[in-house]
């Protein structure tokens, strides 16, 4: 009998066979392809012997979103795509709405998210995220119970309508003041990032604090979706060898969990010292942490972690990655920024002659915003084109026909570009690619379209929806609303605005902006 011990050398030493082939054979292949590769991919990406699609996804990965939607663009919508033999890369890729609709709500059951989706974020494993079946079902009552408690709500709305007037306007107000440019991307990362771990922890990390800590847990929780999306495009033997030998996206990756445990282990200890003390941070049992500490199911100290950090990437990924997108795309858009005035302009003309707010910056209650139908439809348009999380994974269980007619087969991982499927003309009309948010209206103007999940899946759909949505738009609102009435946004001229290689959508080189105070 082979000791453990053997059995798993033998295993890695696979790997690292495999990957050493792969890795000897995709190379020199790969800058080939880099060094003479056109502006205008080809319809479909090339399946070379062998190394099958693997060469063309490396060589275009510096522009991934972009160039799955010229290949989709170019094949209906759908394509099939193979890795190396012996890897088990075997892709089915899709926008199809009609496929997007069986894949995650008529055959939802045969489409999980499979052991490998696990294994690459490891770091939430055993979490809501990670899971399939009744652990999946059991995780989601838990949270949709936690989330719809009326205090914790409450909780939330305050600490937002918080941070906007006493964070996020006072920074503004001074970069406007001097003309300064800066990055909105970085603080809005910093406001989020409190703005999620408050309600979460009950203390509040101060990341947009007057003193702009350094951002180690943010970058973090960055380093886990960019290393994610490097596991999603290599075979899982590269990735593992990789992390046994500690090199590579592999090492930063291990430093990124380090960093998010101690993390999540300083916040625990945070509140627990707070707890009782009579001060304003005191959670007095209102904030997430305190629905799962004795919960009997969450008492493995693993499972907990990966469940906070769970909660503080979701929370935090929607409306962190979301919210520079939308400033960009008003900046280009003034007629849009004009129309959100106006609707706002009915809650800010009593608010204004009241002089109730410092420096005549006018701040919006979460409950003031929340029928605004232009300004949601604004919200919606940037996520139509920017979706924060561009790409979703499923695996296949059994053997089936999508409604567009392809096969699928047990164990072949699919693909579903929510990027592409909002620049398809096919989907959204020949305009798919403009920021239109009155796409969004109804013919009068009153409120919004019905327009399904399947086609709009930017807070997933079937089973999986999003229970934060309502959370998320809140809190985009508020700050958008606060944003748009008080400043005139400039994007700084000669930037290269292109999104990062990550699961998420942030902007690669962060965006650079300057503020004008407006004159009421």
């Amino acid at each position: 009998m082979p000791t453990l011990l053997t059995t798993m050398s033998t295993s890695f030493s696979q790997e690292l066979l495999i990957s050493t082939l792969v890795l000897s054979l995709l190379v020199p292949l790969y800058f080939y392809l880099k060094s003479s590769r056109s502006k205008s991919p080809a319809v479909l990406p090339t399946n070379w012997p062998i190394v099958g699609v693997l060469p063309s996804l490396l060589a275009n990965l510096h522009n991934l979103h972009d160039y799955l939607t010229a290949v989709l663009a170019g094949s209906g919508h759908n394509f099939r795509a193979n890795g190396p033999p012996g890897t088990g890369m075997r892709f089915f890729v899709t926008c199809d709405p009609d496929n997007v609709r069986h894949i995650f709500t008529t055959n939802y059951a045969n489409f999980p998210k499979g052991a490998e989706f696990a294994m690459i974020f490891d770091i939430m494993g055993g979490s809501f995220f990670t899971v399939d079946g009744e652990p999946c079902r059991r995780q989601r009552a838990k949270i949709q119970s936690v989330l719809t408690n009326p205090r914790l709500l409450a909780r939330m709305t305050a600490c937002c309508r918080d941070k906007v007037e006493n964070g996020l306007l006072p920074v503004f107000t001074r970069m406007a003041s001097t003309g300064t440019p800066f990055d909105v991307q970085d603080l809005i990362t910093r406001f989020v990032f409190d703005l999620t771990a408050t309600p979460v922890f009950g203390v509040d990390p101060g990341l947009l604090s007057s003193d702009m800590p350094p951002m180690n847990r943010a970058v973090a929780m960055d380093t886990v979706m960019e290393v994610a999306l490097f596991r999603h495009t290599v075979p899982a033997s590269c990735w593992k060898a990789m992390r046994r030998l500690n090199i590579g996206p592999e090492r930063k990756l291990a430093a990124a969990h380090t960093v998010l445990r101690g993390f999540i282990t300083e916040m625990m200890e945070r509140r627990k010292k707070n707890e009782g003390v009579g001060n304003e941070e005191a959670p007095s049992s209102v904030d997430i942490l305190s629905s799962y500490i004795d919960d009997p199911d969450y008492q493995d100290d693993e499972l907990l972690r990966a469940t906070l950090i769970n909660y503080m990437i979701a929370g935090r990924d929607t409306i962190g990655t979301t919210l520079p997108w939308v400033f960009y795309n008003l900046a280009q858009n003034p007629r849009v920024v004009s129309i959100i005035r106006s609707e706002l302009s009915p809650i800010a003309a009593p608010k204004a002659e009241a002089a109730t707010c410092a420096g005549d910056i006018v701040v919006f209650e979460p409950e003031e915003t929340k029928s605004l139908v232009y300004l949601k439809a604004a919200l919606y348009e940037s996520l139509r084109l920017y979706p924060p999380g561009p790409i979703e994974r499923k695996t296949v269980v059994a053997d089936d026909v999508m409604p567009s007619g392809h096969e699928v087969h047990a164990g072949d991982t699919l693909f579903i570009s929510l990027h592409s499927m909002g620049r398809m003309e096919g989907v959204w009309g020949k305009d798919c690619l403009e920021y239109n948010p009155d796409r969004w209206l109804s013919d009068d103007g009153q409120k919004l379209r019905y327009v399904p999940s399947h086609k709009f899946l930017a807070f997933n759909s079937g089973p999986r929806m999003c229970l934060g949505k309502d959370i998320a738009l809140m809190q985009m609102k508020t700050v958008v609303a606060a944003v748009v009435w008080n400043f005139d946004v400039e994007v700084v001229q000669g930037q290269s605005i292109e999104p990062k290689l990550s699961c998420i959508l942030q902007m690669k080189n962060g965006l650079t902006i300057k503020l004008k105070k407006r004159e009421m």
